[in-house]
């Protein structure tokens, strides 16, 4: 695993042992940051189920200002740190040590509002993202921000996730990435 593009570009990120974690492919990376494109610059990014850290360090790398990182299994929080620290990214990251849904729930942990949003979660686990952000409060977003999930590419996403609208699918091989945009406007 390696960063693909920018200020770090051909670093080596260190990756799991077995198969408990399963870090995004540089394939899927690269699809990713090339729909992100234009977006990247000056962005404040949500990486939920961080796991190694792959998509927050290569969004850093590419030119995001600031990354979040939730990750809440220990095997991957030494990853995740480690990442951080080969890459000397220390002060633009925060790192959330909980679950998804624990940090989602407390807005005064949020560093946000975030204008990109990128959820991974175990591929089992993706029927649960309906209802963890069902109840999210408009203040996790900035205008007119992208929440993209990884999912398995055999899986159809709801039309709707939380404030967010399904607006693209993307499928590589067994992977897909789903686009939800939020409103250009805070909701009256």
């Amino acid at each position: 695993m390696r960063v693909i593009a920018g200020t770090h570009r051909g670093r080596r990120l260190r990756g799991p042992q077995g198969t408990a974690l399963r870090p995004t492919s540089d394939r899927v990376r690269e699809a990713l940051f090339s729909i992100l494109g234009n977006r990247l610059p000056d962005s404040r990014v949500l990486d939920l189920y961080a796991g190694t850290g792959a998509i927050g360090i290569e969004a850093l790398s590419r030119g995001s200002a600031q990354v979040t990182f939730v990750e809440s299994r220990a095997a991957s929080l030494t990853l995740l740190k480690q990442n951080i620290s080969d890459c000397q990214m220390g002060s633009h990251v925060t790192i959330q040590a909980r679950t998804v849904q624990q940090f989602l729930s407390r807005p005064e942990l949020w560093t946000g509002p975030y204008d990109i949003v990128f959820a991974d979660p175990p591929y089992d686990a993706t029927y649960e993202l309906e209802g963890i952000f069902k109840n999210v409060p408009p203040a996790l977003t900035a205008p007119d921000a992208w929440l993209v999930v990884e999912h398995a590419s055999k899986m159809v996403l709801p039309q709707r996730l939380g404030l967010g609208s399904f607006i693209r699918r993307y499928a590589y091989g067994d992977t897909a990435l789903s686009i939800f945009t939020y409103p250009a406007e805070e909701p009256a």
